[in-house]
Protein backbone atom coordinates (compact mmCIF):
# COMPACT_ATOMS: atom_id res chain seq x y z
CA UNK A 1 0.00 0.00 0.00
CA UNK A 2 1.29 3.81 -1.30
CA UNK A 3 -0.08 6.90 0.31
CA UNK A 4 1.07 10.06 -1.74
CA UNK A 5 0.93 12.65 0.71
CA UNK A 6 2.04 16.22 1.93
CA UNK A 7 3.96 17.52 4.81
CA UNK A 8 0.67 20.23 6.28
CA UNK A 9 -1.65 18.39 4.36
CA UNK A 10 -4.69 18.01 6.96
CA UNK A 11 -6.69 15.75 4.52
CA UNK A 12 -3.80 13.48 3.91
CA UNK A 13 -3.04 13.24 7.96
CA UNK A 14 -6.59 12.17 8.33
CA UNK A 15 -5.76 9.33 6.16
CA UNK A 16 -2.44 8.52 7.98
CA UNK A 17 -4.13 8.71 11.13
CA UNK A 18 -6.61 5.96 9.72
CA UNK A 19 -4.01 3.73 8.63
CA UNK A 20 -2.21 3.77 12.31
CA UNK A 21 -5.58 3.40 14.12
CA UNK A 22 -6.02 0.38 11.99
CA UNK A 23 -2.41 -0.99 12.40
CA UNK A 24 -2.00 -1.28 8.23
CA UNK A 25 1.56 -0.87 6.51
CA UNK A 26 2.25 0.92 3.66
CA UNK A 27 4.91 3.44 1.83
CA UNK A 28 4.61 6.58 2.71
CA UNK A 29 5.74 9.35 -0.64
CA UNK A 30 5.91 12.81 0.99
CA UNK A 31 5.48 14.88 -1.72
CA UNK A 32 7.35 18.37 -2.08
CA UNK A 33 5.40 21.22 -1.05
CA UNK A 34 6.73 25.33 0.16
CA UNK A 35 4.78 28.08 0.94
CA UNK A 36 5.17 29.92 -1.83
CA UNK A 37 4.92 27.80 -4.69
CA UNK A 38 2.40 24.85 -2.89
CA UNK A 39 2.45 21.56 -4.47
CA UNK A 40 4.36 22.67 -7.90
CA UNK A 41 5.74 21.40 -9.64
CA UNK A 42 3.19 18.34 -8.96
CA UNK A 43 3.60 14.79 -8.10
CA UNK A 44 3.18 13.07 -11.84
CA UNK A 45 2.19 10.11 -9.60
CA UNK A 46 -0.85 12.06 -7.88
CA UNK A 47 -1.51 14.31 -11.04
CA UNK A 48 -2.10 10.88 -13.07
CA UNK A 49 -4.38 9.87 -10.52
CA UNK A 50 -6.38 12.54 -8.91
CA UNK A 51 -8.27 15.06 -11.78
CA UNK A 52 -7.74 17.64 -9.56
CA UNK A 53 -3.38 16.76 -8.69
CA UNK A 54 -3.91 16.86 -4.77
CA UNK A 55 -2.94 14.62 -2.33
CA UNK A 56 -3.91 12.17 -0.27
CA UNK A 57 -3.75 9.42 -3.24
CA UNK A 58 -4.25 6.12 -2.21
CA UNK A 59 -2.59 2.46 -3.71
CA UNK A 60 -3.60 -0.66 -2.34
CA UNK A 61 -2.83 -3.57 -5.05
CA UNK A 62 -4.30 -2.48 -8.25
CA UNK A 63 -6.89 -0.29 -7.15
CA UNK A 64 -5.95 4.08 -6.60
CA UNK A 65 -8.42 6.29 -5.05
CA UNK A 66 -8.23 9.81 -3.76
CA UNK A 67 -10.25 12.21 -1.64
CA UNK A 68 -9.46 11.24 2.02
CA UNK A 69 -12.95 10.80 2.70
CA UNK A 70 -13.15 8.16 0.15
CA UNK A 71 -9.84 6.79 1.12
CA UNK A 72 -11.05 6.52 4.69
CA UNK A 73 -14.60 4.89 4.13
CA UNK A 74 -12.34 2.01 1.53
CA UNK A 75 -10.10 1.02 4.33
CA UNK A 76 -13.22 0.81 6.57
CA UNK A 77 -15.06 -1.63 4.11
CA UNK A 78 -11.64 -3.52 3.14
CA UNK A 79 -9.79 -3.48 6.75
CA UNK A 80 -12.92 -3.69 9.19
CA UNK A 81 -10.80 -4.44 12.58
CA UNK A 82 -10.73 -2.38 14.08
CA UNK A 83 -13.77 -0.42 13.15
CA UNK A 84 -13.85 3.59 12.45
CA UNK A 85 -17.35 3.76 11.76
CA UNK A 86 -20.50 2.83 14.35
CA UNK A 87 -22.37 0.04 13.37
CA UNK A 88 -25.72 0.94 12.89
CA UNK A 89 -26.50 2.58 9.65
CA UNK A 90 -28.36 5.44 11.82
CA UNK A 91 -25.35 6.14 13.52
CA UNK A 92 -22.83 5.49 10.61
CA UNK A 93 -24.76 7.92 8.86
CA UNK A 94 -24.55 10.65 11.50
CA UNK A 95 -20.30 10.17 11.74
CA UNK A 96 -20.33 10.42 7.78
CA UNK A 97 -22.10 13.56 8.50
CA UNK A 98 -19.71 15.33 11.05
CA UNK A 99 -16.76 14.08 8.85
CA UNK A 100 -18.47 16.30 5.82
CA UNK A 101 -19.27 19.28 8.61
CA UNK A 102 -15.49 18.98 9.80
CA UNK A 103 -14.17 19.29 6.07
CA UNK A 104 -16.46 21.39 4.27
CA UNK A 105 -18.22 23.50 7.21
CA UNK A 106 -15.32 24.10 10.06
CA UNK A 107 -12.75 23.95 7.51
CA UNK A 108 -14.16 26.95 5.89
CA UNK A 109 -13.63 29.94 7.97
CA UNK A 110 -9.84 28.39 9.16
CA UNK A 111 -9.05 29.16 5.43
CA UNK A 112 -8.90 32.64 6.04
CA UNK A 113 -6.45 32.23 8.36
CA UNK A 114 -4.29 30.48 5.72
CA UNK A 115 -2.00 33.26 4.88
CA UNK A 116 -0.13 33.26 8.67
CA UNK A 117 1.81 30.40 7.69
CA UNK A 118 2.87 32.55 4.29
CA UNK A 119 5.42 34.93 3.48
CA UNK A 120 4.05 38.28 3.89
CA UNK A 121 2.59 39.99 0.97
CA UNK A 122 1.47 43.22 -0.19
CA UNK A 123 -2.08 42.09 0.83
CA UNK A 124 -1.71 40.39 4.21
CA UNK A 125 -2.97 43.12 5.80
CA UNK A 126 -6.40 43.11 3.65
CA UNK A 127 -5.91 38.76 4.45
CA UNK A 128 -5.46 39.40 8.55
CA UNK A 129 -8.92 41.64 8.59
CA UNK A 130 -10.37 38.45 6.77
CA UNK A 131 -9.32 36.74 8.97
CA UNK A 132 -10.29 38.19 11.89
CA UNK A 133 -13.96 38.29 11.26
CA UNK A 134 -13.44 34.21 10.45
CA UNK A 135 -12.13 33.67 13.99
CA UNK A 136 -16.01 34.70 15.28
CA UNK A 137 -17.45 31.97 13.22
CA UNK A 138 -14.30 30.22 14.33
CA UNK A 139 -15.40 30.64 17.47
CA UNK A 140 -19.51 29.88 17.38
CA UNK A 141 -18.03 26.20 15.14
CA UNK A 142 -16.35 25.51 18.72
CA UNK A 143 -19.20 25.83 20.32
CA UNK A 144 -21.77 23.90 18.51
CA UNK A 145 -18.74 20.98 17.88
CA UNK A 146 -19.09 21.13 22.19
CA UNK A 147 -22.69 20.88 22.06
CA UNK A 148 -22.46 17.79 19.81
CA UNK A 149 -19.90 16.17 22.28
CA UNK A 150 -21.94 16.91 25.04
CA UNK A 151 -20.32 14.64 28.19
CA UNK A 152 -19.45 12.00 25.87
CA UNK A 153 -15.54 10.89 25.30
CA UNK A 154 -15.57 11.12 21.23
CA UNK A 155 -18.26 12.46 19.43
CA UNK A 156 -19.85 8.99 18.32
CA UNK A 157 -19.56 7.38 21.62
CA UNK A 158 -16.53 5.58 20.35
CA UNK A 159 -13.65 6.85 18.58
CA UNK A 160 -14.26 7.51 14.84
CA UNK A 161 -13.64 8.95 11.47
CA UNK A 162 -15.16 11.95 12.71
CA UNK A 163 -13.06 12.19 15.44
CA UNK A 164 -10.29 12.54 13.26
CA UNK A 165 -11.70 14.29 10.41
CA UNK A 166 -12.73 16.90 13.69
CA UNK A 167 -9.68 17.31 15.30
CA UNK A 168 -7.46 17.88 12.67
CA UNK A 169 -9.57 20.81 11.38
CA UNK A 170 -9.73 22.32 14.48
CA UNK A 171 -5.40 21.38 14.92
CA UNK A 172 -4.84 23.19 11.43
CA UNK A 173 -7.07 26.22 12.96
CA UNK A 174 -4.91 26.45 16.04
CA UNK A 175 -1.46 25.96 13.70
CA UNK A 176 -3.02 28.92 12.16
CA UNK A 177 -3.23 30.94 15.04
CA UNK A 178 -6.62 30.09 15.61
CA UNK A 179 -8.80 31.11 18.50
CA UNK A 180 -8.17 28.62 21.92
CA UNK A 181 -10.80 26.50 22.76
CA UNK A 182 -10.53 27.58 26.84
CA UNK A 183 -14.15 28.84 26.34
CA UNK A 184 -15.21 24.99 25.32
CA UNK A 185 -13.93 23.07 28.33
CA UNK A 186 -15.17 19.52 27.34
CA UNK A 187 -14.25 19.98 23.54
CA UNK A 188 -10.64 20.88 25.06
CA UNK A 189 -10.29 17.76 27.31
CA UNK A 190 -11.12 16.24 24.39
CA UNK A 191 -8.86 18.04 22.09
CA UNK A 192 -6.07 16.96 24.65
CA UNK A 193 -7.29 13.25 24.72
CA UNK A 194 -7.29 12.83 20.73
CA UNK A 195 -3.76 14.54 20.73
CA UNK A 196 -2.18 11.95 22.89
CA UNK A 197 -3.07 8.88 21.23
CA UNK A 198 -0.33 7.66 19.43
CA UNK A 199 -1.32 7.79 15.54
CA UNK A 200 -2.26 11.49 16.35
CA UNK A 201 0.52 12.65 18.63
CA UNK A 202 2.43 11.31 15.62
CA UNK A 203 1.04 13.82 12.86
CA UNK A 204 0.59 16.17 15.45
CA UNK A 205 4.64 16.54 16.14
CA UNK A 206 5.61 15.98 12.18
CA UNK A 207 3.36 19.09 11.38
CA UNK A 208 5.07 20.99 14.02
CA UNK A 209 8.63 19.88 12.25
CA UNK A 210 7.42 20.67 9.00
CA UNK A 211 6.07 24.10 9.94
CA UNK A 212 9.35 25.03 11.47
CA UNK A 213 10.83 24.41 8.26
CA UNK A 214 8.07 25.57 5.59
CA UNK A 215 6.17 28.26 7.40
CA UNK A 216 6.11 31.89 8.86
CA UNK A 217 3.86 31.78 11.74
CA UNK A 218 2.69 34.53 13.76
CA UNK A 219 3.09 34.41 17.33
CA UNK A 220 0.45 32.24 19.19
CA UNK A 221 -1.36 32.85 21.23
CA UNK A 222 -0.67 33.25 25.17
CA UNK A 223 -4.54 33.07 26.39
Amino acid sequence: MILYSGPLSLFSRKVEIALAEKGLPYERVMVPFSQTEGYSPKHPAVVAANPKGQVPVLVDGDLTLYDSTLIMEYLEDAYPVPALFPKSPKARALCRLLELEADEVLLNPVRKLMHRSEPPGANTAQKEESAVHAEVEIASNYEKVAAKLGHQEFLCGEFSVADIATFMTIHHGLRLNAPLLTKTENLASWYERLKARPSIAKVVSEMAAADAILSHPMPKRST
